[in-house]
């Protein structure tokens, strides 16, 4: 079917972040025609005087724990983490997929069209992705099996993961828990499948304080230290967090090509006591995207609000409201996310799959609005109401601003 986003405010986060006013053609599951011609189509969608923008990229989740929201709260760190464990060893098929599918149509309602997730069971996940349309990237974590709680070997269950056929709107990945409970056998294992199945990588990495300095008192050497001795950094590794990490290990990371996964608010619920250093990594060509981590350390799988924060953190942090101004986050959110996962997502691009959500701009929140102050309302104005569609891979998920799913979600178990 070829659909045509007529007359809207185009957002299209190309390389000269180009706004324009026009038209979009999608044929299919991609953009065949940006412009101000009407080419021929089967179904319209009327965006005059609402903003038509690539759909936002959650590059770091644990999804099957959406059911946690409300319950990991006011806790220190390592209750937290005990509280966490607990609730993973107990979990059941069904808890899985149904807070799978909880945590998608929340992406969903607010404008996330693509997800980078980070949890065993990916092929109960990749169930609820398959129900729900949204386009997922898979990472079957790995650790010593002494820590872990799933059944089997981790490595093997990943590499049988991978192995699998998967709908086009899923990519597998494998993962790595972090250097708390993963060994050097377990990342060289990891980066051996990797390379094997040329799939990407993703990890925890300089969380927490408490992870890096328990670490240097054993090994003598910082945990992004020890990954570039090991040969682990590669340009297929995203990491999340890389919150205490120092100029020298930013530099690491950049001379191997590492994205990095920036959690802001959950670094922040958590206390962690740091913020990640966002500046000198842009200074040193660091690629970033955003990512709200578990429902159990924000409580929200909303970008709109993962942006707001990050930007007003950081700013604040470094005492100058121009430290990392609004393109550059609504990028992180979107284009270089894309570039991360090096998927053609992210941009409003021929050629690129029809990944895209339509904002309303016409609600009180938004006003005023044009294209001179359309990406600056976006991250410190928008919020998910003003999602009116969300489109992906071609397909609508979110109609006139209602989800596509009939379930009551009131009555399901998520443990």
């Amino acid at each position: 079917m070829r659909l045509l986003i007529k007359n809207g405010i185009i957002i299209t986060e190309n390389d000269n972040r180009d706004i324009v006013n026009g038209n979009i053609l999608i044929d299919g599951n991609i953009i065949k025609y940006i412009g101000r011609e009407m080419p021929e189509h089967d179904a319209e969608i009327n965006a005059e005087n609402k903003i038509v923008m690539p759909g936002f990229i959650n590059t770091h989740t644990h999804i099957a724990m959406s059911g946690f929201k409300g319950i990991l709260d006011d806790m220190v760190l390592d209750e937290f983490l005990r509280k966490t464990s607990d609730l993973d060893s107990r979990r059941t098929d069904n808890g899985i997929y149904n807070s799978s599918l909880l945590g998608m149509y929340e992406m969903i309602n607010s404008g996330t069209t693509s997800f980078l997730d980070l949890y065993y069971s990916e092929d109960i996940i990749e169930k609820a992705a398959k129900k729900t349309g949204i386009r997922a990237f898979l990472a079957w974590n790995t650790l010593d099996e002494e820590y872990t709680t799933q059944k089997g070997n981790p490595v093997k269950n990943a590499e049988n993961f991978i192995v699998k056929d998967h709908v086009d709107t899923v990519k597998p990945l494998i993962g790595v828990q972090g250097v708390y409970v993963s060994s050097d056998e377990n990342y060289y294992r990891a980066k051996e499948i990797s390379e094997r199945y040329n799939v990407m990588v993703h990890t925890h990495l300089s969380e927490t304080r408490k992870e890096v300095y328990d670490f240097v008192k054993e090994h003598d050497e910082r945990p992004v230290e020890h990954l570039n001795s090991i040969n682990f950094l590669s340009n297929r590794l995203i990491a999340a967090h890389c919150v205490w990490v120092t100029l020298n290990e930013i530099k690491m990371l950049s001379k191997s090509n590492v994205k990095v996964s920036w959690n802001a608010v959950s670094n922040a619920k958590l206390a962690s006591g740091g913020i990640a250093p966002v500046p000198e990594m842009i200074n040193n060509n660091v690629n970033i995207s955003l990512g709200t981590d578990s429902s159990g350390s924000n409580n929200s799988l909303n970008m709109f609000e993962e942006m707001k924060f990050s930007l007003l953190s950081i700013n604040n942090d470094r005492w100058s409201p121009d430290t990392v101004k609004s393109q550059k986050i609504l990028d992180m959110a979107t284009r270089d996310a894309g570039i991360a996962l090096n998927e053609k997502i992210g941009i409003i691009k021929e050629g690129y799959y029809a990944d895209l959500i339509i904002i309303d701009g016409n609600k009180f929140n938004m006003i005023p609005y044009n294209k001179d102050n359309t990406v600056n309302n976006i991250v410190f104005s928008a919020n998910p109401e003003n999602v009116e569609y969300t489109i992906v891979n071609g397909r609508i998920l979110k109609d006139k601003y209602k989800i596509n799913s009939e379930i009551d979600f009131r009555e399901l178990d998520y443990l």
